[in-house]
This record gives C-alpha cells, structure tokens and sequence, in this order.
C-alpha cells in the first residue's frame, strides 16, 4: 500500500504542468461618463439628485435638523441652524440623528455608484448606515467615468463601500423593501 501511495505521490511530482494562460484584459478603463450620466444614473437608483455651485447654500435645507458630520468635513459645510453631531457616538446616538453628511472618495459615471473609502469627510461607515437620511456631497473632478477608471484612482487597501442608491432589498416575490440595512433616502450635491 505505501508503495502505491509513494508512486502516485512520484508521478505528481513528475508531472508536467502547463503555464498558466495569461489573461488578455480589455476593459474600458475610460469613457466619456460625467456629470449628466452620473447624475442620470443615481437619479435611476432612487436617489435624490442636485447639481450645485454652491454646498452651504444647498445645505440649508437641512435647517432643524440633528445631523451626524464627520470631524473633518470642511467648516463651510458646517452652517449655522443645524445640530451638529460629532464622533464618538454610540449606536443609539447615531440611530436618533435625522441624518448625515459626507464627502466621498469617487464617484462613477456609467454605474451611478458613490465610493466611500473612511477618508477625508466621510467618517467611519456606521455613520452611513443608521441614520436613515444619507447627503452625500460628490465634486465634479471626482466623478469617473467607469469603473475601472475610478478603482485606479482609489487605495485598494482602504475599507471601499459602494453606494448605488438608497439602501433596498426585495423578498422572495421581488417586492423593493427600502431601508434594510442603511438609509432609505439618499441625497447626491453634485458641485460643478
């Protein structure tokens, strides 16, 4: 039996393995995607969409409220009349704030999807997840065109979420549940 089990285990160690194939990659690494694909295509994901010059007075809309920032949002950003709340926040604090506001680290055109990488403005991702009302603020220059375009210009070895709408599911009959696991309204400033 050793034998036999040696023989096979010789005739593995003998044997001929090919190279392995390589792998011809033709992506579309651009593409002439901006600021109205972008716009189109979240838009078609159910979220609400606004091409802006100006965030603080796009953000006055949020006059009232209690809205979770990240420490490090820009100060502009940070208008008078807006409870502002700030890490560290416990779940339940986060889960009683009217919403949040973040930056983003790309944005993609052909897909409508927003990518957040846990850097500047953007804060830890339970912020995006609890509180129903996502504003998240995209700047023109970091909208991509297509994927592959937008992967090259983010850090692989950061936390990367991908948002394409407000957060939905749908059950075993294709009903659309909104809200499941993260916000049931997302809100896009475009700024040109």
């Amino acid at each position: 039996m050793a034998d036999a089990r040696e023989e096979i285990l010789q005739r593995i160690r003998n044997a001929k393995v090919p190279a392995a194939p390589q792998t011809v990659r033709g992506y579309n690494r651009t593409g002439d995607g901006g600021v109205e694909l972008f716009a189109e295509r979240v838009a078609d994901y159910r979220a609400i969409v606004h091409t802006v010059i100006d965030v603080p007075a796009a953000l006055q809309t949020l006059k009232g409220k209690r809205i979770v920032a990240p420490q490090d949002v820009p100060s502009e950003w940070l208008i008078d009349g807006v409870t502002w709340l700030h890490e560290p926040l416990t779940i339940e604090e986060l889960d009683q704030a009217d919403g949040v506001l973040t930056g983003c680290a790309a944005a993609i055109a052909d897909t409508g999807t927003i990518v957040l990488d846990g850097g500047e403005g953007q804060g830890r991702r339970a912020l995006t997840l609890l509180p129903d009302y996502h504003l998240c603020v995209v700047r023109q220059d970091q909208i991509a065109a297509s994927v592959p375009e937008a992967l090259q210009r983010l850090e692989p070895t950061r936390p990367l979420t991908f948002i394409s709408g407000p957060s939905a599911t749908s059950d075993i009959e294709l009903n659309r549940v909104e809200g499941v696991h993260g916000p049931r309204t997302l809100e896009v400033l475009i700024v040109t």
